[in-house]
């Protein structure tokens, strides 16, 4: 399927589920990766994931569509498009739009990674853990208030 074939298929989707046009672009956007499709406040412009396409077919990429279209809608209209928002469950159970995306397969879930890295103070041996590498000299110890290094674990 083309952007072309896309836009129209969006314009065609708002038409017929939520009785408005669709004015701005929609086009896939391989980049996107644990996301099924976005849609932009400023341009108004929506985005799809292909790969829900392949994967999963024409219906969920509908649902998809659905779902950014809640959001273009309200928003324009002025009302609550985010997702915790009552006017977006409500709308988005009318026209029967996707919560969620399925997730694509061979995308693996985010893991926590460990501690990397220990500040250590000089003066009362107080250790503090962290994920991120931070700059030893702009903090001082919350017991002491001694000076702190870096140790990387």
């Amino acid at each position: 399927m083309t952007n072309e074939q896309l836009q129209a298929w969006v314009e065609q989707i708002s038409h017929d589920s939520f009785g408005l046009p669709f004015r701005h672009r929609a086009s896939f956007n391989r980049r996107l990766r644990t996301t099924g499709g976005r849609y932009f406040m400023k341009s108004h412009d929506i985005e799809i994931n292909p790969a829900q396409l392949e994967v999963y077919g024409k219906e969920e990429v509908e649902r998809i569509i659905k779902h950014e279209l809640c959001h273009y809608h309200l928003h324009l209209s002025g009302r609550g498009y985010k997702h915790g928002d009552p006017d977006f469950k409500r709308l988005l159970a009318q026209v029967g739009g996707s919560r969620y995306c399925q997730g694509l397969p061979g995308t693996a879930k985010r893991r926590v990674l460990p501690y990397r890295y220990k500040l250590t103070c000089s003066k009362c041996g107080m250790e503090y853990l962290r994920k991120r590498k931070v700059d030893p000299a702009r903090y001082r110890c919350g017991r002491c208030a001694g000076p702190l290094r870096l140790n990387a674990l």
